[in-house]
């Protein structure tokens, strides 16, 4: 699969870097002993952070910059990561859906990366990340249509299958998923990823029975 960076979405943040995980797992509907992991983890940024800072978090705060650049309010609209620990902070639980999505969670709340996690089978041909516009057709995991004109969108051949903002319900990693496709938008660089990759490995390894795992590293003068 090749993913390629469009030239507006480059040009408004040349820094960027994507990591591109491909994954041979087992899910499950659930897991306590991650979600006890995940639990602690929640507890700990309680005691870190506040609602306020939130969106200084480098991560947040570099991917709202890019919402703001191609035009898109990122309080109306919020990278998943920020809607995550926002729910957090102010008290509101975070939902168990299913082991890979829950470590996507888990990865996202601790690094400050929104995760894009798709079923690998369900993405056709290549990938594009672009901005979305006006005619981009968008459903949005548990939200019904999504208005993904001026977001970061990536597309495959029948169009968009995520945002930082949420994920496609085509694409989306379902109880029988298998092969699963993760991106970790890197909009504040490489500061960080490296880490992120580290624990989703980690955590693939210890929940989801992970027999495979591949990362490419994409950026946007060197697409793969």
């Amino acid at each position: 699969m090749k993913i390629l960076i469009s030239d507006r979405i480059g040009a408004a943040c040349p820094e960027m870097v994507l990591a591109v995980i491909e994954a041979q797992v087992l899910n499950s509907s659930s897991n306590g002993k991650l979600w006890h992991e995940f639990e602690y983890e929640i507890q700990a940024l309680k005691t870190t952070l506040t609602l306020e800072g939130i969106n200084k978090r480098p991560e947040i705060a570099a991917t709202r910059q890019i919402y703001k650049i191609l035009g898109k309010d990122p309080n109306r609209y919020r990278p998943s990561a920020e809607a995550l620990c926002r729910r957090i902070l102010r008290g509101i639980p975070i939902y168990q859906v299913n082991t890979l999505v829950d470590i996507i969670n888990f990865v996202s709340v601790k690094t400050g990366f929104s995760i894009g996690g798709f079923d690998l089978n369900a993405i056709q041909g290549d990938l594009q990340l672009c901005a979305g516009t006006t005619k981009d057709e968008f459903e949005a995991i548990g939200r019904g249509k999504l208005n993904v004109d001026g977001l970061p969108l990536f597309h495959d051949r029948f169009g968009g299958i995520g945002t930082p903002t949420s994920d496609h319900e085509r694409t989306k990693i379902r109880l029988n998923t298998q092969q699963t496709l993760m991106i970790i938008n890197g909009y504040s660089g490489e500061s960080g990823m490296d880490n992120a990759v580290k624990l989703t490995h980690d955590l693939l390894e210890k929940y989801a029975e992970l027999s495979a795992f591949d990362v490419k590293w994409v950026r946007w003068a060197n697409a793969i």
